[in-house]
């Protein structure tokens, strides 16, 4: 990666390395805290892995042993009117950019994952998390309530007695607790969590890439219709599967038992 692509981001750092790319919130000193330059250099980001060749995963963290992201900065709350937030920059559009883009996105969350921290680890496609990570949507305690997404992925992801009681209660889940309920995959020492989510990474690279852009938007579809219609949907993008190069060396590979090299086609 060359300085100047990394210049051009003010909260995070970007490290591509192997086809992954490591996208680092770099705020330790307010708690990896979300704030307008956060939303900037995360459009950025996506622009970025959207239109590179190089990217086949991202992982998502933050800088430090304290804090994934510990929520939005406070004060741009405190002072945001509702039309502020209809017409400015703000994280929901930013999550749903990061839920449906095409290549997989993993959470990596070490400490804190509370408010928009949370409510982006949930945009990911796979969370995995530190032995000290903490998820918390506190901000009921604020006179609010989540908005970004938060009070959508959670029951999708955890049910809806599990959001309740996180939203309407403040309760914060531990690493082992959110692993029980399904929010997180793994927990891990936190010096091996970065370790865990570059295997997991490097195991879907081995994989077709058609299929998990296609897998990806079928499972969100999911979500979002009844069981027919999204049968349909799964029985339209197994059609396209069948018809890509993709596909013809991957049974190939199987049928002459070598690993296969898959072009994205």
């Amino acid at each position: 990666m060359s300085d100047s692509k990394t210049e051009v981001y003010k909260a995070f750092t970007l490290k591509l390395e192997d086809g992954i790319a490591y996208f680092t919130i770099n705020r330790p000193e307010a708690r990896n805290a979300l704030n307008l330059d956060c939303f900037d250099d995360l459009n950025r980001f996506l622009d970025f892995i959207a239109e590179s060749d190089e990217v086949k995963i991202a992982i998502l963290t933050g800088a430090g042993e304290k804090a994934f992201i510990a929520g939005a900065d406070i004060n741009n709350v405190r002072t945001k009117t509702g039309v502020q937030h209809l017409r400015k920059p703000s994280l929901e559009p930013i999550l749903r950019r990061i839920e449906t883009c095409d290549i997989p996105i993993i959470a990596a969350v070490n400490g804190y994952a509370f408010g928009g921290g949370f409510e982006l680890a949930l945009a990911c496609d796979i969370r995995i998390a530190s032995e000290n990570a903490q998820f918390g949507l506190p901000e009921t305690s604020l006179g609010i309530y989540p908005g970004a997404g938060g009070t959508q992925r959670l029951p999708r992801i955890a049910g809806i007695g599990v959001a309740k009681e996180v939203i309407l209660a403040g309760r914060i889940l531990k690493a082992e607790e959110a692993k029980t309920l399904g929010i997180v995959m793994a927990v891990v020492p936190l010096d091996q969590l970065l370790a865990q989510a570059t295997d997991v990474a490097k195991r879907m690279m081995a994989k077709g890439p058609v299929a998990l852009t296609l897998a990806k938007k079928v499972i969100a579809a999911s979500a979002d219709t009844d069981i027919t219609t999204g049968a349909f949907i799964e029985a339209l993008g197994y059609c396209i599967l069948l018809n890509t190069k993709d596909k013809t060396e991957g049974t190939d590979a199987f049928l002459e038992k070598r690993p296969p090299a898959f072009t994205g086609e």
